[in-house]
């Protein structure tokens, strides 16, 4: 089962996936986490040219290189996993690249799913778990980590379409994005999260 976390920055997905990765665990899964851009060291190395605030590129450049780096990510990680029998949970994917890039860069999400159209390989999620959060709280949260990165010092703007980007998504895909509201209590998301978990368990 691959099971992806979405949503802006700050919206507490890394904690829901260590949490969920536990759930699947005592339910006698194995499981492995991974995170894009990243999973393998060239991909990971994509990742810091991305995320470096002295690094200025064109739109189009950053969305091939969020593929590139998907596209090792997935023949690398994802997939052999998979057909391990892993349940593998990943802080984005291909939903982030149709945000950012095709809402928040004004791309279209047509043109980055043509870019990401051989990267994916086929392999799309059974699951993804969208965490919004209104944008005051999220910048608070982004805030007190320390320095932000180059994704995460985008304007307002950007970030309003970029949210707006990920909630057209969930309206065209409601059997695939379950939309999680991210501004309760930590355990409160957990458990709707467990919820939907265990249906897609049986």
């Amino acid at each position: 089962m691959f099971i992806t976390f979405e949503g802006g920055d700050g919206t507490g997905k890394t904690t829901q996936i260590n949490l969920l990765k536990d759930f699947f665990e005592s339910r006698g899964k194995e499981v492995l986490i991974s995170r894009e851009p990243g999973g393998t060291p060239v991909a990971e190395k994509i990742r810091d040219i991305l995320l470096d605030k002295n690094n200025v590129m064109d739109d189009v450049t950053e969305a091939y290189l969020y593929a590139s780096a998907r596209a090792e990510h997935v023949r690398k990680v994802v997939k052999p996993a998979l057909e391990q029998g892993k349940v593998v949970l990943c802080d984005r994917f291909l939903d982030s690249s149709v945000a950012y890039q095709g809402y928040g860069r004004r791309l279209t999400a047509d043109k980055v799913m043509e870019i990401n159209a051989k990267a994916v390989d086929n392999v799309l999620p059974d699951r993804t778990y969208l965490l919004m959060l209104d944008a005051e709280a999220a910048e608070k949260r982004v805030t007190e980590r320390g320095e932000k990165d180059r994704m995460e010092s985008n304007g307002d703007d950007f970030k309003e379409r970029v949210n707006r980007g990920f909630l057209e998504e969930a309206k065209k895909h409601p059997e695939r994005i379950a939309v999680i509201d991210a501004g309760r209590s930590i355990e409160d998301v957990a458990a709707e999260i467990r919820r939907d978990a265990e249906k897609l368990l049986k």
